[in-house]
């Protein structure tokens, strides 16, 4: 009976009483806390996951949790950048005195102390006037679960900035990515073309055929030049050029070209000859 009544009064004193009016601030800082940290649900008896939420990957060594088996969970405290866990005064002394009078019979508390790189569920979160504490859960190690809490205390016992307390929680506790996000994510991407491989000898290339070039336009018909008789010297020059010689007899003038000569008499063509090169 006596035992009872202590384990009574000593979960009383754990259960603390909150300042009734606790501030907006606290308010909103333990629901973005709740949003960031999605809380894992147990069956009443604490020994099976109902609902798992986030995974958190421990930053710090030397956390203690307690077997499942305990009433009360140990409680830690991050400061300055340690973990540290005392077990001769103010709560963790009255939970161990609670879990202590629940089994006489044990001689110790079955405990496991987690280092950094360990995982665990946080199921529970609270917010006092002094401190933000996160309530942790294990998975099974040797079929045994373990639980633990770990309090971010407030500097000067006032509610800080969210990031700050942020960054402070970040520097124990993170989140494991959501592996199944991150394949969904890849598969919702759309897929690279397949790369193709190199041609061979035995493997050529498929080379589509050069488009067939269009026929060159015809040639425009090329008029010879002729000269009849009748025709002025100005007629002979636009049709064949300047001579390269010119010989004046009286009326008669005679143009030379390259391959004949024009007789003009009076202005006006009288004979044409083909000149024939000498050998």
């Amino acid at each position: 009976m006596r035992r009872a009544v202590y384990l009574a009064v000593a979960v009383a004193v754990l259960a603390g009483a909150v300042p009734p009016g606790q501030s907006q601030d606290s308010n909103s800082l333990l629901a973005g806390l709740k949003a960031k940290f999605t809380l894992t649900q147990t069956s009443a008896d604490k020994s099976e996951l109902v609902t798992a939420g986030s995974v958190l990957v421990l930053q710090k060594d030397r956390l203690v949790m307690y077997a499942i088996s305990n009433a009360l969970p140990p409680q830690s405290i991050y400061k300055k950048g340690k973990i540290s866990h005392s077990v001769l005064g103010g709560k963790s002394f009255l939970r161990d005195l609670g879990n202590t009078m629940q089994h006489p019979e044990d001689t110790a508390i079955q405990q496991r102390v987690f280092v950094a790189g360990e995982k665990f569920w946080v199921t529970g979160i609270t917010v006092g006037h002094d401190a933000v504490t996160f309530r942790l859960y294990s998975d099974p190690y040797s079929d045994i679960r373990y639980w633990g809490e770990l309090k971010f205390a407030f500097p000067k016992g006032s509610v800080p900035p969210a990031d700050d307390l942020m960054n402070t929680i970040a520097e124990v506790l993170t989140i494991q990515p959501d592996d199944n996000a991150a394949a969904n994510t890849q598969q919702a991407a759309p897929s690279a073309p397949a790369p193709q491989a190199p041609a061979t000898p035995e493997t050529p290339a498929e080379v589509a055929p050069a488009p067939i070039p269009p026929p060159p336009p015809p040639a425009p018909d090329v008029q010879p030049k002729t000269i009849s008789l009748g025709q002025t010297r100005d007629e002979v020059v636009a049709i064949f050029g300047q001579p390269q010689k010119v010989v004046k007899l009286a009326a008669k003038q005679i143009y030379y070209y390259p391959d004949m000569k024009v007789t003009l008499v009076n202005g006006k063509v009288s004979d044409v000859a083909e000149i024939t090169p000498a050998h």
